[in-house]
C-alpha cells in the first residue's frame, strides 16, 4: 500500500455536481487505500482498512486530539457522546441506551411498530386522488420527524422552529474552508446554539415530573452510572433528535429510488413483502445515508499497511466507497437483496456503531413496503433527482413521483 495525495479525486467526490453518482470516484479512490492529502490529512476508502480503523482505539472522536483544530467544529458546546472517547463516550452511551433498547428496555422499538404503520399508513391515505407525490417532502421527511419527536418528548408543531437550525448544523458538518463561505459556518454554530437552547427549555421542564419520553426519563434517571448533567442531555437529546430523522429521511429516499430504478425489484417486494429486511440491508451498502465520516483524529501514531498515520492527523473515512470494494463484496455495483454476508459499512462499526440503527430499520421496512403495496404503478418524473447538498448526509432533497 503506497501514501499517494489524490486530492482531485476528493476534491470531485465532495463537489455537488457529483453528488447523483459518486461512485465511480470512490472507485478511483480506492486505488489508494490510505491517501495522503495536500492539507496533511488522511482519507481512507478500503473495507479492510476502514474497518480495522474503526475499531481500532487509536482512533479518536475528540477534536481535541487533532493537532490542528477544525473550523466546522470550533465554537460548537459541549460534544456529544458520538464525538468522545471511552470512557466517556462508553458511560454516557450507556445512559442514554438505559431509554432506548436493549437490555433496560427491550421492547422499545418493536413495540412501536403499530404506531410506525400508523403513521404510515396515514401519510400514504394523503397521496389519494394525487397523481404527482414527493416522496421526500410527502412522505419520506414527516414519518421519522413524527417518530423522534414521540420518541424524545418535542413538540411535532414545533418542527418548523428546528427545521431550519438542523439543515444550518447539517450544512456545515462538511464545510471546507477552500471552498466555502464563512457564512456557512458561522449559520452552523448560531443554528447549534440555537437548537440547544430550545432543547434545554424543553428539558428544564421535565425536571421532576412524571413521562415516558426520552427527555423526562434522562431528566430524572439515577441508574448505576449516575445521571447525565442538564448539558449531557441536552447534547445527546441535539445528538438524537438530528441524527434520529436525517438518516432515515435519506434511507427511506434512496430506497424508494432504488426501488424505482429497478421495478423487478419493486414487483417483487409488492409480491413478497417479508424481503424487505435483507432488501433494507442492502439499501444500507449500496445507497447508504450516511457516506463519509467526515474527521477522526489519530490518538497516537497508526500504522495502516505501510502508512503510518501520524498523532493528531485528522482522517477521513469514506464508508460508502468501503462498502462497495470489489475485494469486500461480489459484483459490489450491484444491487443484491440475496447477497450473503452482507456486512456493510451503513452504520458504521466499532463503538460508534450507530446507536438507532434498529429504529432506522424498522421505519424503513415499514415504509417501502407499504410505498410499494399502495403506490399504483409509480414512475419517476425526474432521474437523477436534485440532491441534497451534503456529500456526507447524501441523498435527494426531493423525489418526485407519478402514479396511475
Amino acid at each position: 500500500m503506497t501514501t499517494t495525495e489524490t486530492p482531485d479525486t476528493l476534491r470531485r467526490i465532495l463537489d455537488y455536481s457529483s453528488r447523483a453518482d459518486p461512485y465511480p470516484l470512490y472507485a478511483e479512490l480506492r486505488k489508494t487505500p490510505v491517501a495522503l492529502q495536500e492539507d496533511g490529512s488522511y482519507v481512507i476508502s478500503t473495507y479492510r482498512e476502514l474497518t480495522g480503523i474503526l475499531h481500532d482505539p487509536r482512533l479518536s472522536s475528540d477534536v481535541r486530539n487533532l493537532t490542528r483544530p477544525m473550523a466546522a467544529v470550533e465554537g460548537r458546546a459541549t460534544p456529544s457522546f458520538i464525538n468522545l472517547d471511552p470512557p466517556e463516550h462508553d458511560r454516557l452511551r450507556r445512559l442514554a441506551m438505559r431509554h432506548f433498547g436493549p437490555p433496560h428496555t427491550p421492547g422499545l422499538v418493536s413495540g412501536m411498530e403499530p404506531d410506525l404503520a400508523a403513521t404510515v399508513s396515514g401519510l400514504i391515505d394523503g397521496f389519494a386522488g394525487e397523481q404527482r407525490i414527493d416522496i421526500v417532502d410527502d412522505f419520506a421527511y414527516p414519518f421519522p420527524v413524527t417518530v423522534i419527536c414521540h420518541l424524545l418528548g418535542v413538540p411535532r408543531e414545533d418542527e418548523p422552529r428546528f427545521h431550519v437550525w438542523v439543515n444550518a448544523i447539517i450544512e456545515s458538518i462538511d464545510y471546507d474552508p477552500r471552498t466555502d463561505p464563512q457564512e456557512k459556518l458561522d449559520n452552523g454554530v448560531q443554528a447549534t446554539k440555537d437548537l440547544r437552547q430550545y432543547l434545554g427549555g424543553l428539558l428544564e421542564e421535565r425536571h421532576g415530573r412524571p413521562g415516558d419520553d426520552l427527555l423526562t426519563r434522562l431528566a430524572n434517571d439515577d441508574g448505576p452510572d449516575g445521571r447525565m448533567t442538564d448539558e449531557e442531555i441536552i447534547s445527546t437529546a441535539n445528538l438524537l433528535l438530528i441524527a434520529g430523522h436525517e438518516t432515515t429521511v435519506n434511507l427511506i429516499a434512496n430506497g424508494m429510488l432504488t426501488l424505482l430504478r429497478h421495478p423487478e425489484m419493486l414487483r417483487r417486494l409488492r409480491a413478497e413483502p417479508e424481503l424487505v429486511v435483507p432488501m433494507v440491508e442492502e439499501l444500507l451498502r449500496y445507497e447508504p445515508p450516511v457516506q463519509i465520516i467526515p474527521w477522526r483524529a489519530a490518538y497516537s501514531d497508526i500504522t495502516i499497511g505501510d502508512t503510518v498515520i501520524p498523532k493528531g492527523s485528522q482522517i477521513m473515512l469514506m464508508l460508502a466507497s468501503g462498502s462497495r470494494d470489489p475485494d469486500r463484496f461480489e459484483d459490489p455495483d450491484r444491487f443484491d437483496p440475496g447477497r450473503q454476508d452482507n456486512q456493510h459499512l451503513g452504520f458504521g462499526s466499532g463503538i460508534h456503531l450507530c446507536f438507532g440503527g434498529p429504529m432506522a430499520r424498522l421505519e424503513t421496512q415499514i415504509a417501502l413496503t407499504e410505498l410499494v403495496r399502495r403506490l399504483e404503478q409509480p414512475r419517476l418524473i425526474v432521474d437523477p433527482p436534485p440532491y441534497r447538498p451534503s456529500p456526507v448526509l447524501r441523498g435527494p432533497i426531493h423525489l418526485h413521483v407519478e402514479q396511475s
